[in-house]
């Protein structure tokens, strides 16, 4: 059994450090760190999804930009597999510490640098993105030292093996891209957690035109190491960490989420009855986020067993489906519990860590991988067309919110893809003030031909092996909801006269009138109006 440790010492550091020759690294002043960062310098973090990314190095940093006025003038390039924490990169965007984020983040201080402007940040999808980096695709533009090299790489572990090998914690990310790619290494243990060791498989990427298959066809097959390599001259110092991850508890069930659950459970059972999925379904990938979490829950309660996991992160509602007994296996590349949560896992931690493998992003977003598997997709996107276009990165089409992450991956290569998000959200004058079903999507991340079912709290909407009217018809009268249903046929009925008159109808739109939603928004407060 292994319980939190509230105070780390420093005999438990060095029984963490199992290769004698590292612990001449061990530094207990992270200032210290200071001088080996210079502005510009592109910097990789350990982390994703808000947990195992590097904490006491980061906040040093912050303390002495603030503490000597350096703002704006001690800025790094940084890359990290996905989000991490406000007292991190959070308060590094505050104090203008960002050049550049790649590729996803879920902080506001970042979202705002972002949108004013001021943080340079492109969208990726996530596997694509990891394969990138070492191809050096994101350092072409360094103008000091090696273009194929990140300068400094910042990782939170658990323990180092006699070899000298890294072993991470709640996630894996980017971890091993970057050490194999980073110039000098800073490495963090955190021993306010147990070790991990046995819950990873780490790969080392090979670039094409040499690229092997990845030898899986399991969601439990492992293919790679539990601990992963480190030239020990790369290890610039070793500290100690005590500062847990930054997670928070995953918002309540409501009406509309358990809605959604109702819907997807009663479709599987359908799909079963079919003939179409086997009576433990395929393996489930789920986004993040309370519709998600419902969702597993729903799914949790529901008649399926034996039931296989293959996402990207895991989150409370797992542990439900691991405790009764109905979750059999679960990969991924993050494991995102609330305190409460974590806590659970490190008080049961023998009766779960033989049920779960944490993988780079590269292999979890795998698109190979996600297809030879027949995974199911869930994710929740921003909103989605009459057409099943679909909005999930960029409000009002121009406004970045998190990123697409690995909905891309997933979504495109599943088995079967399945989106959910409520009808309608509210606005400060109209709590039905947005719908979630638009004319025409005012950002597209995923094509009308990624998707196979759409789901809100009104309904769900199976469009496999429909023309555009077709689905644009039952997208209507399945999700969207009663007070936009009118207006939506509306407009796909005249769009569809003035086309055929054209002989343009294979998906009609009316261009004048297609972002009407959004132009009432902005000068009403409201996408709700009367007559088109």
């Amino acid at each position: 059994m292994h319980k939190v440790v509230e105070h780390g010492t420093k005999s438990l550091i060095t029984s963490r450090i199992k290769r004698p020759s590292l612990l001449s690294k061990v530094i207990t002043d992270p200032n210290h760190l200071i001088p080996y960062f210079q502005n510009g310098q592109y910097i990789g973090w350990s982390g994703f999804a808000g947990t195992n990314y590097p904490k006491v190095t980061p906040i040093a940093l912050a303390d002495h930009v603030e503490k000597n006025s350096l703002q704006s003038k001690l800025k790094f390039n940084l890359f990290v597999g996905a989000s991490t924490g406000p007292e991190t990169e959070g308060r590094w965007a505050a104090l203008d510490m960002i050049e550049r984020r790649y590729p996803h983040q879920s902080d506001s201080s970042v979202r705002k640098g972002i949108n004013t402007g001021n943080i340079k940040f492109a969208d990726e999808h996530l596997s694509i993105y990891a394969n990138d980096l070492l191809y050096g695709y994101y350092t072409l533009k360094k103008e000091k030292g090696d273009k194929r090299k990140l300068d400094i790489a910042i990782i939170e572990a658990t323990e180092i093996t006699e070899e000298g090998y890294i072993i991470p914690g709640a996630s894996v990310g980017i971890t091993p891209e970057i050490l194999q790619m980073a110039d000098k290494v800073i490495i963090e243990i955190n021993t306010s957690l147990p070790s991990f060791k046995g819950v990873h498989d780490l790969v080392k990427h090979d670039p094409p035109p040499f690229t092997k298959p990845y030898q899986l066809t399991r969601v439990d097959d492992r293919i790679g190491v539990e601990a992963f390599p480190i030239d020990p001259e790369k290890i610039l110092a070793i500290v100690e960490s005590q500062l847990p991850d930054n997670t928070s508890d995953p918002a309540p069930e409501d009406e509309k989420s358990n809605a959604i659950a109702h819907h997807i459970v009663e479709f599987f059972k359908a799909e079963i009855e079919a003939g179409r999925m086997p009576k433990n379904l395929h393996p489930i990938q789920s986004g993040i986020g309370s519709i998600a979490n419902a969702v597993i829950g729903g799914l949790s309660r529901g008649p399926f067993e034996n039931i296989n996991v293959w996402t990207e992160v895991i989150q409370d509602t797992f542990l439900d489906f691991f405790d009764n007994g109905k979750l059999n296996f679960a990969s991924a590349t993050s494991l995102r519990f609330s305190p409460s949560g974590f806590n659970r896992l490190f008080n049961n931690w023998d009766n779960y860590v033989n049920k779960m493998v944490l993988r780079n992003q590269a292999i979890s977003n795998s698109a190979e991988l996600i297809r030879r598997l027949g995974v199911i997709a869930l994710n929740t996107p921003v909103e989605f067309d009459i057409y099943g276009h679909i909005n999930s990165t960029c409000v009002d089409g121009s406004k970045m919110l998190n990123g697409i992450g690995g909905s891309g991956e997933f979504l495109r290569n599943s088995k079967l893809s399945i989106v959910h998000a409520p009808s309608t959200r509210p606005t400060k004058s109209d709590p039905h003030g947005i719908s979630t079903v638009v004319p025409f999507a005012s950002h597209i991340d995923h094509s009308e031909h990624d998707v196979d079912i759409y789901v809100t709290e009104q309904g769900l909407a199976d469009v496999r092996g429909l023309d555009p009217i077709e689905r644009a018809k039952v997208i209507i009268e399945k999700c969207a909801h009663p007070i936009y249903k009118p207006i939506l046929k509306e407009y796909l009925e005249t769009s569809t006269q003035i086309c055929l008159k054209k002989g343009a109808a294979h998906e009609p739109h009316q261009l004048d009138k297609a972002f009407k939603f959004y132009t009432n928004l902005v000068e009403k407060g409201t996408m709700r109006f009367d007559k088109w």
